[in-house]
């Protein structure tokens, strides 16, 4: 089976802490030296999913160490430390492996769809640079389809229950009464705006200061949900004047030092960025109360309880889908089998000795056509292939 190649390796929160996690982490700038050293090695089709709880790289590979060395040489972790860490997969393993990480069941919180847009930004990104060919990109639109189905079939991502989310319920526990908080968000990816959004709709204030590394796509979150933003330069000062400070930023390094907050006022401080962009030894000092993402993974509630029960409904589907990927497959594998049939009937409706013998009328190429969809329904219920030269044949001869 030409899946057998296909090839998983990667960490996650299972077995890492967010802080091993970082050093695994991929930006973009590091995504794309990757693929082009991909190429260079003669890899065709690869593609990594690095979010705040994995680090994945999945491709068609003779063995996991070439993968793995590609993915290590743009990390500051080592390859020897990945390979003690990972979980490794392979043909039909890696195959059923993507499909419950498309459905939200590998992940940190039961269900959380947001890893569906990430996956599909990573995808999007190799494919640009000539790194998913029909396989992949097979089986990757399968995923899509299975994870659609799974959304609009069960409840398994049902109710508010996310890591943005997450962080609201955490606020709440923290404090009975926010509205009057100052609040500093930093970061405007999907994950700082959906917690914006979140900060707005379930606690109730406008009294955010949104800022980015790009001022322009602050303002414009900013102005779209009518709140305050400060530039970049000012990120000290806001953060010194803040009660609460979210930051989302997934930046390469500390944002966010324990130095600058040791004087500071009493803040709860909640960093859902990987690498951490909040510096973790920040959370010993005794006026900062500091959240990472893995802290917020353990809030739990009934909404996880009714996800937990849609699992089983989910795996269903995903199955049926694997199916069907299993059996484009299974026919994308004959097809070496139906070329040479239809060009065998070819040679034998040109061949003299044929035209000779047969006592049928001249047959058109409709004809051939229609044996060769017959050998190609065989083979589907079947698999005989040695059989079907000698089946096609016997059909040319007694067509009327």
């Amino acid at each position: 089976m030409e899946m057998n190649q296909f090839i998983v390796a990667g960490i996650n929160y299972k077995k890492t802490d967010a802080a091993i996690r970082g050093e695994f982490a991929i930006g973009p700038d590091q995504y794309a030296s990757l693929l082009q050293k991909a190429g260079e090695m003669g890899l065709e089709e690869v593609f990594v999913l690095s979010t705040c709880n994995r680090t994945e790289i999945y491709g068609m590979a003779e063995d996991v160490k070439t993968l793995v060395t590609l993915l290590c040489s743009e990390t500051s972790g080592d390859s020897d430390t990945f390979l003690q860490l990972c979980y490794i997969k392979q043909g039909q393993e890696a195959i059923e492996h993507i499909f419950q990480v498309g459905a939200g069941l590998d992940s940190q919180i039961l269900g959380d769809y947001e890893i569906v847009g990430q996956m599909k930004l990573a995808v999007k990104f190799a494919r640009e640079r000539g790194f998913v060919g029909a396989r992949l990109e097979r089986l990757f639109n399968t995923v899509l389809q299975s994870s659609k189905a799974i959304k609009n079939e069960t409840v398994l991502s049902g109710g508010t229950i996310s890591v943005s989310f997450a962080a609201i319920q955490f606020l709440k526990e923290q404090l009975p009464q926010t509205n009057d908080k100052k609040i500093v968000l930093v970061g405007t990816g999907k994950i700082g705006r959906n917690t914006c959004k979140n900060l707005i709709d379930y606690l109730d204030t406008k009294n955010i200061t949104l800022i980015n590394r790009t001022d322009d796509k602050a303002i414009q979150l900013a102005t779209e949900l009518g709140i305050p933003f400060a530039p970049y330069t000012q990120l000290e000062a806001e953060v010194a004047a803040a009660d609460i400070v979210i930051v989302a930023t997934n930046a390469d390094k500390v944002v966010i030092s324990r130095k600058s907050l040791e004087n500071s006022n009493p803040k709860i401080l909640i960093d859902l960025s990987i690498p951490n962009n909040i510096e973790p030894s920040a959370g010993n000092l005794p006026q900062i109360t500091l959240a990472n993402v893995d802290d917020l993974s353990r809030i739990n509630d009934k909404t996880l309880q009714m996800r937990q029960a849609e699992v089983p409904k989910a795996l269903q589907i995903i199955a049926t889908h694997i199916a069907e990927f299993n059996e484009w497959l299974m026919l994308r594998s004959h097809v070496p089998v139906l070329k040479a049939v239809k060009q065998k009937l070819h040679d034998m409706h040109s061949c003299g000795l044929f035209l000779a013998t047969n006592h049928t009328p001249i047959i058109d190429h409709s004809a051939i056509q229609k044996v060769v969809n017959t050998v190609a329904v065989k083979m589907r219920s079947q698999h005989q292939p040695g059989c079907y030269y000698i089946e096609a044949i016997n059909d040319f001869m007694t067509l009327n």
